[in-house]
């Protein structure tokens, strides 16, 4: 009975730590997360440009305010979180926790993320958040401003790291 509910418990945990994040683990209150802002300079900007236009033009069409591009910290999150995972080759929210805590530091209220990889260009993968329940709720959710951690990894397949706060 034991190893039968450990199994669900690790299964109830792959669950919610593999969805997309918002912020409510907030589990390391006692650890800073600093990253060098010079990171940013390995975001594809137009590539990350276009992505907020089709999020914004989404947003816009259901009423939503548009978000703006932050390209300091929530960008330079972001694009650590994409190194993280090229350097896995696998798409996750690993240390979303961190992330999330690091805006919040910096004056966020909350956070959410949206992560993809594979995609060649900003519609495709839109589109494809667009038609995630769990992602399109981030894309539709109350924030503000958004960071990208856009990319491509030394086999030329793009990673996707988008993360969003209401300020």
């Amino acid at each position: 009975m034991k190893t039968k509910l450990h199994g669900l418990l690790v299964l109830a945990m792959l669950v919610v730590f593999t969805s997309c994040s918002k912020d409510e683990i907030d589990q390391a209150d006692d650890l800073n997360y600093e990253v060098d802002l010079n990171i940013v300079q390995k975001n594809d900007l137009e590539m990350s440009k276009d992505i907020l236009d089709l999020v914004n033009d989404h947003r816009n069409s259901i009423g939503l305010t548009p978000l703006t591009m932050d390209q300091q910290y929530a960008s330079a999150y972001a694009v650590d979180h994409t190194d993280y995972m090229i350097a896995l080759s696998q798409i996750n929210h690993d240390n979303f926790h961190l992330r999330s805590k690091a805006l919040k530091d910096k004056g966020a209220m909350r956070v959410g993320e949206n992560v993809a990889y594979g995609y060649d260009d900003a519609a495709s993968v839109v589109s494809s958040w667009l038609n995630s329940p769990s992602h399109r709720e981030i894309i539709e959710g109350n924030y503000t401003h958004s960071g990208f951690g856009v990319f491509k990894d030394h086999k030329g397949r793009y990673f996707f790291t988008q993360l969003f706060y209401l300020k």
